[in-house]
């Protein structure tokens, strides 16, 4: 995915407001060998860009001023309540240097599961995403998740699903193996008496005093 950014000469609370009052929004490129550059980018154009999944999660081919680097979006500030991306900050990828970072899950074949096709059950997942460790050229944009063969009272985990070749999963503390997806049973229902069954006997009055 690429987009085009602008060098930014001038930097400043007050020039990043003037920025932002002509549609455009400062950021900063850092990382590897190079000085930090700051850039613009077109408001509307990066607001579009950032309602796609792909621009938080792969590697991004930035055009500034004719030459093309590969970058990633390391973190966004928008405003409390306004539709405005205040600052916008980019990391440049090293070809030869692993990355870290947070992969988007996605769920598929739940409905054809036994879980949910036969014992009726919910598939909730507990992880819509994962951290990753790979190079530059292996990350995925997302994770397939097949949830086709989820059974009745099993839970999904990490160790259950098939990474991508040259991704490993990054897991901290004691959650080396952790759960993605949960098996929820349905709440069983309280059985209805049997048509023609004998009502219970009501229980006797009592006599009041005399």
């Amino acid at each position: 995915m690429n987009f085009v950014a602008f060098e930014r000469a001038k930097q400043g609370t007050g020039a990043s407001r003037r920025l932002r009052n002509s549609g455009k929004t400062p950021g900063i490129v850092y990382g590897g060998s190079a000085e930090p550059q700051l850039i613009e980018l077109d408001h509307n154009a990066l607001w579009h860009a950032l309602k796609k999944e792909a621009f938080h999660s792969s590697v991004l081919d930035m055009e500034v001023a004719g030459q093309t680097s590969k970058v990633l979006l390391r973190d966004v500030q928008y405003h409390p309540f306004k539709q405005l991306v205040l600052h916008i900050d980019f990391q440049r990828v090293d070809e030869k240097t692993k990355l870290h970072m947070k992969v988007p899950l996605h769920f598929s074949g739940a409905e054809e599961s036994p879980a949910v096709k036969i014992d009726k059950c919910m598939v909730n997942p507990v992880a819509n995403e994962l951290d990753v460790s790979c190079m530059p050229s292996d990350l995925p944009e997302f994770i397939n998740v097949d949830l086709s063969k989820l059974e009745k009272g099993r839970s999904l985990h990490l160790k259950d699903i098939k990474l991508p070749r040259g991704v490993s999963a990054v897991v901290r503390g004691s959650q080396q193996n952790p759960v993605l997806v949960s098996v929820v049973t349905p709440v069983a229902e309280v059985e209805a008496p049997a048509e023609g069954a004998a009502a219970p006997a009501a229980a006797p009055a009592k006599k009041g005093k005399k």
